[in-house]
């Protein structure tokens, strides 16, 4: 069985769920809903550094690799924002995300950089966006039938 052809299906539903995460990540943070920043059912302040922003960039990066819309700047963004979270945010607190609580952060970082690499797959505005842009940019090839101008 030559599963090759789910290879665009595949990738579009590993970013929709990565950008779906990521989503709440931020909303959690920002609006104190799903259990709000780091678990205590609140809000972060709005303009606090770097918590507030990173929320922001969470549910804003979040969207629009959901949809599939600018989804490789948007998860370039993502994951530098996450390589930054570990890295100054848990590794002071040891080597590896184990011991540091940064796995989410590490998970997100290397989940973003791989949409960065291999794109938004078959199922997103992109694409779609890509598809009519071709179709408009391209004439129709002259048919058999068809009448000069």
């Amino acid at each position: 069985m030559n599963l090759d052809r789910f290879n665009g299906p595949a990738l579009s539903l590993f970013r929709m769920v990565i950008g779906l995460l990521f989503l709440c990540h931020g909303l959690s943070s920002l609006f104190g809903v799903l259990g709000g920043a780091r678990g205590t059912g609140e809000s972060l302040p709005v303009g606090q550094w770097p918590g507030w922003w990173a929320a922001l960039i969470q549910a804003v990066c979040g969207t629009l690799v959901l949809v599939g819309l600018l989804t490789r700047p948007a998860a370039l963004l993502a994951s530098g924002s996450m390589a930054y979270a570990y890295f100054v945010v848990h590794q002071p607190d040891g080597l590896l995300p184990i011991h540091n609580n940064g796995e989410l952060a590490a998970l997100f970082c290397w989940a973003f950089a791989l949409v960065v690499v291999l794109g938004p797959g078959s199922w997103a505005l992109d694409s779609l966006i890509g598809r009519r842009r071709a179709g408009v940019a391209t004439p129709a090839p002259a048919g058999r039938n068809s009448v000069p101008a």
